[in-house]
């Protein structure tokens, strides 16, 4: 299950040498994402993934990262985002505090 996104520290800018380095990340919009084990297995190189369900609150990571670093000015949004079960509970808060 997906939970979160994956969003880059200041060890980036550190490693591309430049201050700058996590703004234009989250500029791209292209980050990551983490996920939760609901039941152990294996999956392997070349192993086909099915998206099985979808909440139903329908937010995207992407999302989440552009209510993170306050792109959107979307109360519906951000208040959509502090009833998804999956996003974990400092991510929830976060955006309760927006609301």
């Amino acid at each position: 299950m997906v939970t979160q996104p994956r969003l880059p520290c200041y060890k980036l800018g550190i490693r591309f040498g430049r201050a700058d380095m996590v703004k234009q990340f989250l500029a791209s919009r292209r980050t990551g994402f983490y996920f939760r084990v609901l039941q152990e297995g294996e999956v392997g190189a070349g192993d086909t993934l099915e998206l099985v369900s979808r909440d139903d609150n329908n937010i995207t990571v992407a999302n989440i990262t552009q209510l993170y670093v306050r792109e959107q000015d979307n109360p519906e949004l951000v208040h959509r985002a502090t009833q998804l079960e999956a996003l974990p509970a400092s991510w929830r808060d976060y955006f309760q505090r927006m609301e």
